[in-house]
C-alpha cells in the first residue's frame, strides 16, 4: 500500500523580512497570479462566476487588482514564504542602484 503524501515545508516562521521588501513581495504576488492565470488560459480555462472544472471556468481569471483581498492575500503569502525561504537558505536579496 502506498504511503499517504505528507508535505514537509521548510519552517521559515522565524524569518523576518525587512520592510523594504514589501514592494518586491507585492510584485511577486502579482506575478504569481499572472503566471497562474496564463497557464489556466493556455489550458483552455475561462472566467466564470463560480469554479466549474467540467466547463473549465474559474472566478479568479481576472486581473490581480480585481481579486478579492482574500485571493490577493493567498498570493502574497506564497510570495512571502518564497522570500523567507530564499533568506533561510542563505541568499541575500538587495536592490541594485
Amino acid at each position: 500500500m502506498k504511503k499517504a503524501y505528507e508535505p514537509s515545508p521548510i519552517d521559515v516562521s522565524r524569518i523576518e523580512l525587512p520592510e523594504e521588501l514589501a514592494p518586491l513581495t507585492e510584485a511577486l504576488a502579482r506575478n504569481v497570479h499572472e503566471v497562474w492565470a496564463a497557464t489556466r488560459l493556455a489550458q483552455g480555462w475561462k472566467y466564470g462566476p463560480e469554479r466549474n472544472d467540467a466547463r473549465k471556468e474559474h472566478p479568479c481569471l481576472i486581473p490581480y487588482d480585481q481579486l478579492s483581498e482574500e485571493e490577493r492575500t493567498y498570493d502574497r503569502n506564497t510570495a512571502l514564504e518564497t522570500l523567507k525561504l530564499i533568506q533561510h537558505l542563505g541568499f541575500e536579496i538587495r536592490k541594485r542602484h
